[in-house]
This record gives structure tokens, C-alpha cells and sequence, in this order.
């Protein structure tokens, strides 16, 4: 079992105050440290992008060309619409349907003419547990199987320099220090 280290506790409230410098030291390391890397990693990632650009417009410009060539011989190349899909040494290539989607524009107003028109089977009718009401009435809340009210206490820090505080929940602190 590892050893847990030791933790130093201030002995004053000046020495909180000095606790809250190095957590503000510490953190604006670590976000030093993590601004660095976001910016490593969008280096990269526009370095791969501009690379990847002209092989993407030639896979484009490929595609274009092939679907020119099998749109004008499909009706061979399908046995007269038997086949969808082409099967060449080097790969598969074809025409496919998709699923049949479902676009709405306007749904208030397509809502009234489904009433109006008597197809409320088109109408879905979502029930789902009032969280807000629960919390409003807890008493009664807790009486109810599968219902807990949980809360519970963070100890916050926050150097005056930096914009987030940090928060740790106090349970999880209890533990450490126990």
C-alpha cells in the first residue's frame, strides 16, 4: 500500500494566505503548462489540415470523375438497374438510398394542422419526472422509491489573481486528511 504524503497545514491565517499564493503559483503552472499544449496541438492540427488539403481535393476531383463515368454507363453497369453496387478489382463502387428522413419546418404550425386534422398519432407526448417540483417538496420527494435528494459541502480556494476557483468536494478532502 503506497504511503500517503505528508500534508503541511497552515498554522495561521497568514499562512493560509501564503497556501492560497502557491495554489495560484501551482495552478497558473498547470495552466501554463495546458495553454502550451492546446497551442502544440492546433499547430499541428493546421500543419496536418494544409497537407492533407491537396489529397483531398484530388479524392474529391477522383470521385467526380468516376461518378461521371458510372452515372453515364449505369445502365450496363447495373444489368439494367438488378445491381447497385460495381465490383471492380481494386474496390466497389455504386448508388445506395438512404433511410427516409423526417425535415420539419415550422413545427408549431405543423403541430395545429395535425390537431385540426385529427392525426394526433402523429403527435408524441413526452412524460418525464419534474425534477424543479421534487426539489420544491422535498419531504414528499423522499418518500418516493428511486427519489434522493443529494447536497453536499465543496471547500473552495481561489487566488485573487486567477479567474476559476478551485473546489473540491469536502468529503473527498475528509478522506484525504483522515
Amino acid at each position: 500500500m503506497p504511503k500517503k504524503a505528508v500534508i503541511d497545514v497552515p498554522k495561521s491565517l497568514d499562512e493560509a494566505a501564503q497556501f492560497l499564493a502557491q495554489i495560484g503559483k501551482e495552478q497558473r503552472a498547470v495552466d501554463k503548462i495546458q495553454s502550451d499544449l492546446n497551442a502544440k496541438v492546433d499547430a499541428l492540427k493546421v500543419t496536418a489540415m494544409a497537407g492533407a488539403e491537396p489529397h483531398q481535393q484530388k479524392v474529391t476531383q477522383l470521385v467526380e470523375g468516376l461518378f461521371a463515368f458510372a452515372e453515364t454507363h449505369r445502365e450496363k453497369l447495373t444489368d439494367g438497374g438488378k445491381r447497385k453496387t460495381v465490383e471492380v478489382p481494386t474496390g466497389t463502387f455504386g448508388w445506395r438510398m438512404t433511410p427516409p428522413a423526417v425535415s420539419l419546418r415550422g413545427v408549431e404550425a405543423i403541430l395545429e394542422s395535425l390537431k385540426s386534422l385529427k392525426l394526433k398519432r402523429f403527435i408524441r407526448i413526452k412524460e418525464e419526472v419534474d425534477k424543479d417540483a421534487l426539489l420544491k417538496e422535498p419531504d414528499v420527494a423522499k418518500t418516493i422509491k428511486g427519489v434522493s435528494i443529494t447536497q453536499h459541502e465543496d471547500f473552495v480556494a481561489k487566488p485573487s489573481e486567477l479567474e476559476v476557483e478551485i473546489a473540491t468536494k469536502v468529503n473527498k478532502l475528509k478522506k484525504a486528511t483522515a
